[in-house]
C-alpha cells in the first residue's frame, strides 16, 4: 500500500483539507473570504492558517486598502504538491490500488 505513504496527516482536518482546495485554485484569498466559505470564528481559521502556514504550505500578505487592514493567503508550491500528493493517495485509495 505505497499510497499510504502519501497520506498526509495534516489534510485529515476538513477546515485545511478545505482551505487548501480554496488556496490551490485561487491566485491568493482573504482572511474574510475563507471565514465566510468556510463558515468558521476568527479564532478557529486563525489557528488552522497558522498551522498550514508554520508547514510552509502556504504564505501570509498583510497590507493596507485605504486604511483597513486586509490579510491574504496563498498556497506555496511546497503546500500545492503535498496537497497534490495527498489528492493522488485518495485517489488510489479509491481505485483500490495497492
Amino acid at each position: 500500500m505505497i499510497w499510504l505513504e502519501k497520506f498526509n496527516k495534516v489534510f485529515e482536518s476538513k477546515v485545511r483539507l478545505g482551505v487548501m482546495s480554496v488556496l490551490v485554485v485561487n491566485e491568493s484569498v482573504s482572511f474574510n473570504e475563507l471565514k465566510e466559505l468556510m463558515q468558521l470564528t476568527d479564532g478557529n481559521l486563525a489557528s488552522h492558517l497558522r498551522a498550514l502556514e508554520e508547514l510552509g504550505f502556504l504564505e501570509v500578505k498583510k497590507q493596507f486598502v485605504g486604511r483597513k487592514p486586509l490579510t491574504t493567503y496563498l498556497a506555496t508550491i511546497k503546500g500545492k504538491k503535498a496537497f497534490s500528493e495527498h489528492l493522488d493517495a485518495l485517489e488510489a485509495l479509491v481505485r483500490g490500488e495497492q
